[in-house]
């Protein structure tokens, strides 16, 4: 299988990235008063033989066979999950999200910025290298999948395209205040008053992303068994040792003495009711697994803002496409996990190899960054795991991450540098709403008709 993504993010990584200067966007009609949109002329696809169009965007098509196979992702995710989703829900949703990226793709080639021809090349020898092919055999591998090298050449600029202009427009429309960051600033200071330091030790019984009914009883039967050893009265730093799978396991489970905001509120909650030494009764149940939990140590602290904790971190990064699922990302980085823990790989060379990020030539490395700096499901992962742990797949809107921490360090910012990651936290907690607004806007003004539907 070719991985049809590559290095889209230049040289500067995705988690050091500056929002792009705010660009200067026409006032938006509204839906109401806006004039239908007139039917643009329609560059087509080439569809394959009994295939046929689910809908029009702009100057786009979006093919049945892309809903159909979307769809059927979607039902094997929801059934992996334990969920019943009807079948009209997952189609609806499947072209929905086509259009909404067709949407996106059509706009981005009226209004991104230029993707020459010599960049596109240096992304095209990207993608043969980390499939460790020469670009004869690329294109032998593409056409044997049936996939002519001209449209993926289009499909990889596409990308770049999106990705890009997303970037842009939905930072532009971000405005954060002078005073939006003194009222940040003022409650995180009333949060530090009394804040608590907490050192939880656990065992972790991982359950794979995609693991069977039969798996998940296995795995939660070997953290029930743990559970009963220590209630028993076996030492719990012995048992972890014995049973955990967690990269701290050799020190009795311990993750060491952190702030509780730093911590996963999954833990938090859990050593809630807690008292120093005592094991939650129950097992805590995650997205990394099954977890026995102890508190070992609760601290009220007392701390400044100006007071950080930086993190040097390091990742792969994989970008799903309709090549490579998120299922398949994932599976892919478990695999690259497996082999740095085993020995049989470093994590230095499998970034190079394989990671679509500009950090990929350092190995991953991130550098030093204060909390704020990385998109707020990336940095959650990153805060759970002790030194020199390394992440389950963490999924992000850039792609999906294996992450690895190699140092900690506390660091006292002075105001400007204070005042800036407060403005980079209020950023990422917009971005949704921001990203949402755009995509309504964009869809108001872009020409669809769907073609088909599921009776």
């Amino acid at each position: 299988m070719i991985l049809l993504t590559a290095a889209l993010a230049g040289p500067t990584s995705w988690a050091q990235a500056q929002p792009a200067k705010p660009v200067a966007a026409a006032p938006a009609a509204s839906a109401a008063s806006a004039p239908a949109p007139v039917r643009p002329p329609v560059e087509q696809r080439q569809l394959k033989p009994g295939d046929y169009i689910a809908a029009i965007v702009n100057t786009d098509i979006v093919a049945a066979s892309e809903v159909i196979q979307r769809t059927d992702r979607a039902r094997e995710e929801a059934r992996r999950r334990g969920e019943t989703v009807t079948n009209e829900l997952l189609h609806k949703q499947a072209l929905d999200s086509l259009i909404d990226e067709r949407a996106v793709i059509t706009y981005a080639r009226e209004n991104g910025p230029r993707v020459d021809e010599p960049e596109l090349d240096r992304v095209v020898v990207n993608v043969a290298t980390q499939n460790k092919l020469t670009m004869d055999e690329l294109r032998k591998r593409l056409a044997a999948d049936g996939v002519d090298f001209k449209r993926f050449r289009e499909n990889l600029r596409d990308q770049m395209l999106s990705e890009r202009v997303r970037e842009r427009e939905v930072q532009g429309r971000i405005r954060i205040t002078d005073g939006d960051i003194d009222k940040y600033l003022e409650q995180r200071q009333a949060a530090l008053q009394d804040r608590a330091q907490l050192n939880i030790a656990q065992i972790l019984v991982p359950v794979p992303e995609d693991a069977s009914l039969a798996v998940v009883a296995e795995r939660r039967a070997r953290a029930e068994s743990a559970l009963q050893r220590v209630q028993a009265g076996e030492d719990f730093a012995k048992v972890a040792k014995d049973l955990s799978e967690d990269a701290n396991k050799n020190r009795g489970g311990e993750i060491g003495l952190r702030a509780a905001d730093k911590l996963p509120d999954v833990f938090v909650d859990a050593v809630r009711d807690l008292k120093n030494g005592e094991v939650r009764p129950q097992l805590l149940r995650s997205g990394a697994g099954f977890h026995v939990i102890k508190l070992l140590e609760r601290q009220a602290g007392k701390a400044s803002i100006n007071l950080v904790v930086q993190t040097h971190a390091r990742h792969i990064l994989l970008r799903p496409s309709e090549q490579l699922t998120p299922e398949l990302a994932a599976r892919r980085l478990t695999e690259f996990k497996r082999a740095i823990e085993s020995g049989r790989a470093t994590f230095e060379q499998l970034a190079r190899a394989n990671s679509e990020d500009g950090s990929a030539q350092e190995g991953g490395d991130l550098g030093w960054v204060s909390p704020g700096g990385f998109v707020p499901e990336f940095e959650e992962a990153m805060d759970a795991l002790p030194l020199k742990g390394i992440s389950n797949p963490v999924p992000s809107r850039f792609g999906i991450h294996l992450i690895q921490v190699l140092e900690r360090r506390d660091v006292v910012l002075d105001n400007k540098q204070l005042r800036e990651q407060a403005r980079n936290a209020l950023r990422e907690r917009k971005y949704d709403e921001a990203y949402n607004d755009w995509m309504k806007e964009l869809r108001a003004r872009a020409f669809i008709e769907t073609r088909e539907w599921l009776d």
